[in-house]
């Protein structure tokens, strides 16, 4: 027997929604992907499928059909009919009795897609960041739906006017910002963090590494101590949602002379090319 209340009300729990006993919410026992489409056009669908194949195989949630996602995905992107949306979808392990063990679960899928927010301001101002401590678990490069530790950092960085926190590892160096991939530019490299079980394979992290060669810029995948990144020529944030961004402000330090910089606008051009 179980007593169940919803709010102020006691309900019976063989009537209400089994969404409300999904292990998503109970232990965030899940995995996701966000995705976009620009002029019409899905980007890097294969690889974000891909990632999310990974995901489910790592938290080990079996039995679920890949090309079905794709079609679910393709489905309500005709549907919303837009050019620029934003599509997000999530697979629990199921709903059941609150148990960490349970078998037997029949997986959940969410999908939800959304209008493209306008990042032209970002784009030409540029954004201020700040760090925080990375208290992350320790398999990052699982896109789970375990976000507290992201979501503090964020509420963090807003409180202070920074449109994203940056995390420090316990050794002082960049591991990557709470909702996307970080860059520094030193002369011609760009340098970011390796990837690890601390680090999401990020799919723009992917794609900026290999558009950097068009704009003049090598690629040095290597620690990057946050003191370091005050004397950087340029940083750069890369996320699906809003592709390559500059970073003007870090920490309270101006960098690039506080506007974005060459290489930001010349990878953002040439993003803009690729997903044509």
């Amino acid at each position: 027997m179980q007593l169940v209340m919803i709010d102020d009300k006691f309900v019976d729990s063989a009537k209400i929604d089994s969404a409300y006993f999904d292990y998503g919410t109970f232990f965030g026992d899940g995995v996701y992907e966000v995705l976009r489409s620009y002029n019409g056009k899905l980007f890097a669908l294969d690889e974000h499928l891909e990632r999310f194949r990974r995901s489910l195989a790592e938290i080990e949630i079996e039995g679920i059909d890949i090309a079905t996602v794709r079609g679910r995905v393709l489905a309500a992107f005709e549907k919303y009919n837009a050019s620029n949306a934003k599509i997000y979808f999530h697979i629990t392990r199921g709903a059941g009795v609150r148990d960490h063990a349970a078998e037997g679960l029949t997986p959940r899928f969410f999908l939800m897609v959304s209008e493209m927010e306008n990042t032209s301001e970002q784009k030409k101002n540029g954004i201020s960041v700040m760090t925080v401590p990375d208290t992350r678990w320790k398999r990052c490069d699982i896109k789970s739906l375990n976000l507290l530790p992201n979501v503090l950092a964020k509420r963090a960085a807003h409180r202070q006017g920074c449109a994203e926190a940056i995390f420090i590892d316990d050794k002082g160096s960049i591991t990557e910002g709470a909702a996307s991939a970080f860059f520094a530019v030193f002369g011609n490299v760009l340098k970011t963090a390796p990837l690890s079980a601390n680090i999401l394979p990020s799919i723009t992290r992917h794609f900026v590494i290999k558009l950097a060669s068009k704009v003049g810029l090598k690629v040095q995948e290597t620690q990057i101590k946050a003191e370091d990144a005050t004397k950087a020529d340029e940083l750069l944030q890369a996320v699906s949602s809003k592709d390559v961004i500059g970073i003007v402000k870090f920490n309270q330090i101006a960098i690039s002379g506080g506007r974005p910089g060459k290489y930001a606008k010349l990878l953002a051009e040439e993003f803009e090319k690729l997903v044509k």
